[in-house]
C-alpha cells in the first residue's frame, strides 16, 4: 500500500485485515480511517489431485466437494487411468488414513460419492495394461504390413 507499505494478509479475516490497515493509517496519515476489505478469492483450503488426471494440481475446496467433483476440476482422468484404483489420503489429528475408491462404481451408484475435505490428496492410479494395449495397437500396422505384402506376391 502506498502510504503504509506491505501488509501481510495471510491467515487473516477481512475484518482483521481492515482493522490492521486502519490502525497503520491512523497513526500518521488519516484521521478516523474507514477501511473495507473485500476478498476476491481465497485458496487457503485446497485439495491435491494427482496421478492420471488431465491437469494434476491444487484445487480450491468448496462446501459440496466430492471425489468426482475434484476429479472433474482436474479435467477428468486420462486414457491410462485405472478407475478402480483411486486413493484419498487424509490426515486427522496427526493420524494418516487412506481410502481406496472405484470411481466407476460411484458413477453407477453402487456407493455414494465420498466428500473431500481441505488438505486431502487424491491419487488416480495408472493402468499398465492400457499402456501395453495402446503400444500393441500402435505397432499392429507394422506387424500386419509384411503379411499383406506376401499375399500380393
Amino acid at each position: 500500500m502506498p502510504l503504509i507499505g506491505t501488509v501481510d494478509a495471510g491467515g487473516k479475516t477481512a475484518e482483521e485485515l481492515s482493522s490492521s490497515i486502519s490502525k497503520r493509517l491512523a497513526g500518521r496519515f488519516v484521521r478516523n480511517p474507514d477501511v473495507t476489505v473485500n476478498i476476491r478469492s481465497s485458496v487457503s483450503q485446497v485439495v491435491t489431485v494427482d496421478g492420471q488426471v488431465v491437469e494434476p494440481g491444487l484445487y480450491p475446496v468448496t462446501n459440496q466437494m466430492t471425489l468426482l467433483r475434484a476429479i472433474a476440476s482436474a479435467k477428468g482422468t486420462t486414457e491410462f487411468a485405472r478407475d478402480k484404483d483411486v486413493v484419498i489420503l487424509r490426515s486427522v489429528r496427526g493420524q494418516h488414513f487412506a481410502g481406496l475408491y472405484n470411481i466407476d462404481a460411484i458413477r453407477r451408484g453402487v456407493y455414494d460419492d465420498p466428500p473431500i475435505f481441505a488438505n486431502d490428496v487424491i491419487v488416480v492410479g495408472d493402468s499398465p495394461a492400457r499402456r501395453r494395449f495402446k503400444d500393441i495397437v500402435s505397432l499392429s500396422p507394422l506387424l500386419v504390413s509384411p503379411i499383406i505384402a506376401l499375399f500380393r506376391l
